[in-house]
């Protein structure tokens, strides 16, 4: 029998100004837009829908203020997770849902929590790789790196991982989630037009290619005020294990991004590509070391 799954991808502007709302009106109106759109995919039979990164607020990461510490949660137990949790049973949907995540006061992650289809918490991945290196970009003045390691999730319908924006610069995250069987890996991001353009159709399929799995990688849109470090371009997208894009968003708007995905697809290109048959982790010790 085919395995032929629906999912989705939610690229979304943010709502209110940073300079003019408060904190807990920003996180409300994101809240409620990304319910609204959630139901909407389940109209359209999606059955597994991911989330853009830190998906109820702006890029805050575009300037250095403690202001947004306050902006945490607690996975699973804050209000947001919760709430997901409601939303994933309703709808017998899974999500996956990328929040800034309270470990302890002061100690915060860059996280996605996964849900099952019937509510169920599964666990959550911690960003990696955490970037300090762009001008809009002060990721370690918010985060630390993930320290979960790369799981992967068996959800009602797939094997799913996740690997969050700066991630995806990093093949050996990816590898491991395949080394893991994920079929489908996430990729929630927030990234703007001049750097970053030309490598975007590139690297997610790619991965998608070498580790023979579908990926799907979101992308936000517009331009956040007050600091405008840039345009986030959408142009979320699903591509198969042989790197095909199936379904893309556009580059300016709110959108649902849907593909059917055809995991039956996945033996079929390893059975091609003997990519995992042939690798030769014996002699790869040298990329765990650092450069000397």
């Amino acid at each position: 029998m085919t395995r032929l799954i629906r999912c989705g991808l939610i690229q979304a502007a943010n709502v209110k100004s940073a300079a003019e709302a408060s904190l807990e009106q920003i996180k409300k109106a994101m809240n409620e837009k990304h319910v609204k759109m959630i139901g909407d995919a389940a109209k359209k039979g999606v059955k597994i829908l991911c989330l853009q990164e830190l998906f109820n607020g702006p890029y805050f990461a575009a300037e250095q203020d403690t202001r947004w510490y306050s902006f945490v949660e607690r996975i699973p137990d804050g209000p947001t997770t919760k709430m997901m949790q409601t939303l994933a049973k309703k709808y017998r949907m899974v999500l996956i849902v990328p929040i800034y995540e309270e470990e302890m006061t002061g100690v915060y992650y860059n996280t996605a929590a996964v849900i099952d289809a019937d509510g169920k918490y599964l666990g959550k991945y911690r960003k990696t790789h955490i970037p300090h290196c762009l001008p809009g970009f002060w990721e370690k003045f918010y985060f630390k790196p993930g320290n979960l390691g790369y799981p992967v999730f068996k959800t009602a319908y797939a094997r799913i991982g996740v690997y969050i924006c700066y991630d995806r610069h990093f093949p050996e995250g990816g590898r491991i989630l395949g080394l893991h069987g994920a079929e489908i890996v996430f990729v929630p991001s927030a990234t703007t037009a001049g750097h970053s353009d030309n490598l975007w159709h590139i690297e997610q399929p790619a991965m998608a290619i070498a580790n023979g799995y579908f990926v799907g990688t979101i992308n936000r849109v517009g331009r956040e005020a007050p600091w405008n470090i840039g345009e986030f371009y959408g142009s979320s997208y699903f591509c198969d294990p042989y790197g095909k894009i199936l379904a893309e968003g556009s580059r300016d708007k709110d959108e649902l991004i849907v593909g059917d995905l055809d995991l039956d697809m996945i033996a079929e290109v390893r059975s091609h590509w003997q990519f995992y048959r042939d690798r030769r982790p014996d002699i790869y010790h040298e990329i765990a070391n650092d450069v000397t």
